[in-house]
């Protein structure tokens, strides 16, 4: 009898474990669907850089004639050796909201709305929760246009390689000739610095929002390599949208690619939705902001 008893509490042991196990795959598939949200948006009248106000494109052509090697060297330099502030992240989306993003044609919500509006579209896809934190989050690294950024062209905007000859993907590639990177015996070449399929781990992108915010969050969250990759290359449309550095990247960059591509639709459709109530989500988002973060952050 004992060991009928013993045999039956395995059993439950293990049927429990067979059922977690199934939900952990249901989650894992969940999150690399496609966008419910946004299926009866008119997806072709966002990004329709064509036809932007001169606002948009002015910010471009400083954007591209200054992105330097040079420059990407530099700052990151003074990345590693500065801290601007020490907050939590509720606290930064506060400071960021007074911030509109002079390179979107897309939308003038403040900065604040716009990371609810994605996190609640993830959220109302039933995506998982730490996807709904990237949404939450992905666009705290504004916050360096108020540490002593030199304009918005180093923080907001398409993101590309540096160091190598500039992509025709990228959004008004004839703006780059300005730039003195584009002459470069080296950086104007198709390797110029790296090697082929080196990995993008291992290239310079453009230093930005994206940049900026995967390199304080990797060693300062709890958040899944997965969340890193859409907050890293969100702004890489050149890559994940159009195709291009297929031969600069390599296998780890196909997972990253599938995050990204998942976190997109989110990112940029959400934009269109109806402003969020914010007093009404902060406990429910502040509730996950603890789970995946310290009470401080180093900025």
């Amino acid at each position: 009898m004992h060991l009928a008893n013993k045999g039956r509490a395995l059993d439950i042991v293990s049927d429990a474990v067979d059922e977690v196990n199934k939900l952990k795959g249901q989650v894992v598939a969940r999150w690399t669907e496609e966008s419910k949200f946004d299926t009866e948006k008119d997806k072709q009248s966002f990004r329709k850089y064509e036809e932007a106000c001169d606002q948009v494109k002015n910010f471009y052509r400083e954007q591209h004639e200054k992105q330097t090697v040079e420059f990407n060297v530099r700052v990151r330099a003074e990345f590693k050796r500065t801290v601007h502030a020490r907050m939590g992240i509720w606290e930064a989306m506060e400071k960021l909201d007074t911030l509109v993003d002079d390179s979107d044609p897309d939308t003038s919500l403040s900065q604040i709305e716009h990371l609810l509006q994605t996190a609640e579209a993830i959220r109302r896809d039933g995506k998982p929760e730490w996807m709904q934190v990237a949404g939450l989050v992905h666009d705290l690294g504004k916050l360096l246009y108020f540490f002593g950024s030199e304009g918005q062209w180093d923080v907001v905007g398409d993101t590309f390689v540096v160091g190598c000859k500039f992509s025709e993907k990228i959004i008004y590639p004839d703006t780059f000739a300005n730039n003195p990177d584009s002459t470069d015996p080296v950086y104007s070449t198709t390797y110029g610095v790296y090697s082929p399929h080196c990995g993008l781990e291992n290239v310079m992108l453009s230093w930005g929002h994206d940049e900026y915010l995967y390199h304080v969050l990797k060693k300062q969250s709890s958040l899944p390599m997965d969340a890193l990759y859409m907050i890293r290359y969100h702004s890489f449309y050149p890559w994940h949208r159009e195709g291009a550095y297929s031969h600069l990247t390599n296998a780890e960059d196909k997972r990253a690619l599938v995050a990204v591509r998942a976190f997109n639709p989110y990112d940029l459709y959400s934009k269109s939705d109806e402003p969020v109530n914010v007093e009404k989500v902060k406990p429910y988002y502040q509730s996950l902001i603890a789970k995946y973060f310290p009470d401080v952050i180093e900025w």
